[in-house]
């Protein structure tokens, strides 16, 4: 079971509130439909991600067109992604495309990640490097995936904490 963090123990502000309480935070990639499928399908070939559910969406019949993915759970490791297609009824989350997004995956072989993600249809953006102040630091590799999300593939040798902000 995850670890339950209290947001702002300990934060003396005045207020008293009581503390908010998260269990995890689930990262939302929207893509344009009907790439819901394909998406969920680059990230387990890419990164290894493992379906833990999903939920197709109720009013689109199999049997006359591709269903909609309206929800689908992966784990990436110790992390939790959500993925679904872009759809314009209440249903949906958002209502127009998002982008800009930008996730960074820690792992000590980062040459063969980045191979990987390129094998499975990813665009290398550059060459593998130190870091240079990035979130994750150590060795780091960039890939853009098929839905315009950017991965930054880096070896753990700084934490989040460690670097100035």
């Amino acid at each position: 079971m995850a670890e339950e963090v209290q947001n702002g123990a300990g934060a003396d502000n005045g207020s008293k509130a009581a503390a908010v309480v998260f269990a995890a935070v689930k990262p939302w990639l929207v893509v344009e439909a009907p790439k819901g499928n394909d998406a969920v399908q680059f990230y387990k070939a890419a990164f290894g991600a493992e379906e833990v559910s999903r939920v197709n969406h109720p009013k689109r019949k199999a049997e006359q067109e591709l269903p909609l993915v309206l929800s689908a759970e992966l784990k990436l490791g110790s992390s939790t992604i959500v993925v679904s297609d872009l759809t314009d009824d209440d249903s949906a989350p958002v209502k127009s495309a998002v982008t800009g997004s930008v996730f960074c995956l820690e792992t000590e072989d980062v040459e063969a990640t980045v191979a990987k993600a390129v094998a499975a249809g990813a665009v290398s953006e550059g060459e593998i490097s130190e870091g240079d102040g990035a979130c994750c630091g150590g060795r780091v590799g960039k890939v853009k995936d098929p839905y315009g999300n950017v991965w930054l593939i880096c070896s753990p040798s700084k934490k989040c904490g460690d670097v100035a902000a």
